[in-house]
């Protein structure tokens, strides 16, 4: 009996180190994110997709409402209460949490590779030394348009400033659309859908910018300044009480069939599609004269990172490299069109205006937008104040070049460029 006891014994033991998944509990990992409109997405596709392959790790979508999450975030970071996967927005607010420790370092992560280093720029410290956050998907800027209002008018997509006006001229004389669908109420949308959208034309991409960072440029300079005098010559063509009217009234306006161009963020193609009763057609921002080079304004938008505190980061990372694998890249430009991957192998979508958009990079360069790598970490904020700014020159309270000067002057007040 003794014998068989410890035959028993040993056999149990054996079997318990040898299977321990059998008994263990999965490991369950939880995302922190401000996106809670990709929910069913998330519970739909991309968790099932990743758990399939990995049975031991199971995935908790936890997302907070937009505009509370990065102060319930930090407050989570700072009480140690946040989940493992933190949901990053791009450039200065991930850079700091990472600063503080708050973020692992990612260079090793397997599948880091498969992005180019602009794509990874708005989660990479400022010497281009560590990323701390997944690129996921950018969003890019440009021009919704009614394909049945410029069929009717004989408007084809203008290509250039003086053939987009001809087109706007011609809308309003018509008198059926209003011809641009926008408002200046809510002010970011003078800034990111007006100006951020056309600048890059006008400052050369990235040229513009990163002389900017590097105080080589000013605002007051021509190819900031004259972005500010060709949005102040769109006031003729906003809609009747445009100083009024919400971001909600301008995607209804337009979505109704009331105007007949959109100035667009990416993000709009999927509840758009399912809104509007007509067919959409998009087009980039207009270049100054034929032949000019294309520049576009395609903005790193959402990213995933490791909280440092978390107890589970080997399975984080787990999850990290299948973030950064080609099939999620599908699965999530796909399931919200408008938000394209950032992998540097093109990923096959299946919508036609997401196509539209994405095809942009092949024809211009790409550049995020203007304000929000280190020009804005100070007092005044460079980013809140050209939402001031762009709308006043818009409602034709400000000029634009009184707007440059202002701007410039805060920037100046507390910004000392490192080279």
């Amino acid at each position: 009996m003794k014998r068989r006891s410890i035959v028993l014994s040993l056999l149990a033991a054996i079997t318990a180190a040898s299977a321990p998944s059998v008994w263990s509990a999965p490991v369950v990992l939880t995302i922190e994110s401000w996106r809670n409109d990709d929910l069913p997405m998330w519970r739909d596709k991309i968790i099932p997709a990743f758990e399939k392959n990995n049975p031991d790790i199971k995935i908790k979508f936890a997302p907070t409402a937009p505009a509370e999450y990065n102060a319930v975030l930090n407050s989570k970071l700072e009480a140690g209460t946040a989940g493992d996967l933190i949901t990053c927005r791009p450039f200065d607010v991930p850079l700091q949490h990472f600063q503080k420790g708050r973020l692992l370092p990612l260079n090793d992560l397997k599948g880091m590779d498969n992005f180019a280093p602009v794509a990874k720029t708005a989660w990479t410290t400022d010497d281009g030394k560590t990323t701390f956050c997944v690129p996921i998907a950018a969003v890019m800027h440009g021009f919704m348009y009614n394909k049945e209002a410029f069929t009717k008018l004989g408007i084809t997509p203008p290509a250039t400033v003086e053939q987009f006006f001809a087109a706007l001229q011609k809308i309003k004389a018509d008198g059926k659309y209003v011809p641009l669908a926008m408002g200046t109420k809510d002010t970011w949308e003078a800034s990111q859908l007006a100006y951020q959208n056309i600048a890059p034309n006008y400052y050369k991409g990235e040229e513009g910018r990163q002389a900017l960072i590097a105080g080589k440029a000013k605002l007051t300079n021509a190819q900031y300044l004259e972005p500010f005098r060709t949005i102040a010559k769109w006031k003729p063509y906003l809609g009747d009480g445009f100083e009024s009217q919400t971001y909600p009234d301008s995607q209804n306006m337009f979505t109704l069939g009331r105007a007949a161009i959109y100035p667009a963020g990416s993000w709009e193609i999927a509840g758009f599609n399912k809104q509007a009763g007509f067919k959409i057609g998009a087009f980039p921002p207009p270049v100054q004269k034929a032949g000019d080079k294309c520049y576009i304004s395609d903005h790193p938008d959402i990213a995933l990172g490791i909280n440092a505190k978390s107890k589970n980061a080997a399975a984080a990372k787990v999850f990290l490299e299948f973030v950064a694998s080609k099939e999620f890249a599908k699965i999530y430009a796909n399931s919200v069109p408008g938000f394209f991957s950032l992998q540097k192998t093109p990923v096959e979508m299946t919508d036609p205006l997401a196509n539209e958009f994405a095809s942009w990079r092949g024809k211009c360069e790409s550049t995020p937008r203007l304000t929000h790598q280190i020009l804005s970490r100070g007092t005044p904020n460079l980013e809140d104040e050209l939402w001031i700014k762009a709308a006043a020159v818009m409602n034709g309270t400000l000029t634009p070049e009184a707007a440059a000067q202002q701007l410039q002057k805060g920037l100046d007040s507390w910004y000392k460029p490192a080279n």
